[in-house]
């Protein structure tokens, strides 16, 4: 091998290592803290029905372009993705909160980075109570 053949090789395997992301890290990347992130995808519902809960969250995330991927009634999770000009995904989970509340938790992710943008999640929780209240008062 010639001496500019190794050279050429020693470049290209020192730019390769430089694109190398670690993807945990990126995702676990925010702008934000731990804390902040979690006041800003949290909100708590009046509610104890987490089977109606959860049918809200899915027909939510449709009405905002989600196409849900898999929700799981057992664990109380819904994961969709948006691919309108973007790939977000979300995840929200649905728990108890209390004895008459249930906590819904949005988790969003861009690509494989988090969202920490507070945008994104008050328009999914501002449809989300929209429909919980409408469904609560029976209005169709």
């Amino acid at each position: 091998m010639t001496p500019i053949a190794r050279l050429g090789l020693a470049a290209l395997a020192l730019m390769l290592t430089g694109c190398q992301v670690d993807s945990k890290q990126q995702v676990l990347h925010t702008d934000r803290s731990q804390v902040e992130m979690r006041a800003i995808g949290t909100r708590a519902f009046d509610t104890t029905d987490r089977a109606l809960t959860m049918r809200n969250v899915i027909a939510t995330m449709q009405d905002l372009g989600f196409v849900v991927d898999k929700a799981d009634t057992a664990l109380g999770t819904v994961s969709g993705t948006k691919l309108s000009g973007y790939a977000m995904r979300m995840t929200v989970t649905v728990r108890p909160r209390g004895t008459t509340q249930l906590a819904v938790r949005a988790s969003a992710q861009y690509n494989i980075v988090a969202v920490s943008d507070a945008e994104p999640y008050q328009q999914f929780f501002a449809a989300l109570e929209k429909a919980m209240f409408l469904q609560a008062h029976q209005v169709d």
